[in-house]
């Protein structure tokens, strides 16, 4: 029996998916660590400045491809390579149940 292997980012998270944070999680910025945290029910995630800027735009309305054009604007980079690096931060978000997918 072969194991599948699992679909690759641009599968599971297409341009025209509209990703959410899951319910219970949401981002703060914490004051005593001077950090972005992404908090869920008994978890924790410090958030460096990319993160905490990706998810800053993750909304639950607009679509991957719309959230890639507004940082690629913003702070003037490839939209090649922030299309990557967002996809990997959100899907590595999906595997650990704290964003999904909403359509």
């Amino acid at each position: 029996m072969t194991t599948p292997l699992p679909a690759a980012p641009e599968d599971r998270l297409p341009d025209a998916a509209v990703p959410k944070l899951s319910r219970g999680v949401r981002t703060r910025w914490d004051e005593a660590r001077e950090t972005h945290m992404l908090l869920a029910p008994e978890r924790a995630l410090r958030l460096d400045a990319i993160a905490a800027a990706i998810l800053a735009e993750t909304d639950g309305e607009r679509s991957f491809a719309a959230i890639v054009d507004v940082l690629a604007e913003k702070y003037a980079a490839p939209r090649e390579q922030i299309a990557v690096d967002a996809r990997k931060l959100l899907v590595d978000l999906m595997d650990k149940r704290m964003m999904e997918v909403v359509r």
